[in-house]
């Protein structure tokens, strides 16, 4: 049974992601950072939708289940393409959209069938009736944690200087972060305890919280100092 956290903690997350819409729209950003804000509308839709189900057909159910990690697998796959989008807003002026475009496509076909290989040929019984979508997402998360290092790496080699863009993917890079430790804090501790129960929820709060702060504190033409960029970048190599 859920208690009041659960659903206070649901109902935060899916009110959070609706304001990242609202301020985009606020701060006129809406179409300028599209897959951002489309990922941020998935998430408030299924959101809803998983609360449907589970109020139709209770938690526990199959059909809850079903749609949660189905669910989770397209908004893997949204957070992937937002994740693109920024790659396209830090090499703009580089012209590489298309390549840009081409590579995350084949990157994502790749990591689908690396999984459904995986996923075939494992000899091990539990690993196989592992359902596809739940592996695709683990796949895709470890695959956009990555990109997302990556992508900070170009920020500061290439000394990007737009204030909004820097928070955009430090924000995600934190979100990764975040739960990466999470992750291995609980593989070293495992078990069902509340702070395993409720860390996650807590955690996805940061991602709806940060993008709307830099969607409507931040100004579009907002610039950090190349020479802040500069000592940035020598204090981490």
């Amino acid at each position: 049974m859920l208690g009041p956290v659960d659903y206070v903690l649901w109902f935060l997350g899916a009110f959070l992601n609706a304001a990242v819409l609202v301020c985009a729209v606020k701060g006129r950003v809406l179409s300028r950072y599209f897959t951002l804000n489309l990922y941020m509308l998935a998430a408030c839709v299924l959101s809803v939708g998983r609360f449907v189900i589970f109020w139709k057909y209770g938690f526990l159910s199959l059909e809850y289940r079903y749609f949660y990690f189905y669910s989770d697998a397209f908004l893997t796959i949204f957070l992937y393409f937002a994740l693109m989008g920024l790659y396209s807003h830090v090499f703009q002026e580089m012209g590489v959209h298309k390549h840009l475009r081409a590579g995350a496509l084949m990157l994502l076909a790749l990591t689908s069938w690396f999984t459904y290989q995986v996923l075939s040929n494992s000899s091990d019984t539990l690993a196989s009736r592992k359902p596809f979508v739940i592996e695709l997402s683990q796949n895709l998360y470890f695959v956009g944690l990555v990109l997302t290092y990556l992508l900070w790496g170009a920020v500061m080699k290439l000394r990007e200087t737009r204030t909004q863009v820097i928070q955009l993917v430090s924000a995600l890079g934190v979100y990764f972060s975040a739960f990466a430790g999470n992750y291995a804090l609980h593989s070293l501790s495992p078990g069902h305890s509340t702070v395993w129960t409720y860390l996650p929820q807590i955690l996805a709060l940061w991602l709806p919280l940060a993008w709307a702060h830099a969607f409507v504190k931040v100004p579009v033409e907002a610039r950090i100092a190349t020479a802040y960029i500069a000592a940035t970048h020598e204090s981490h190599r």
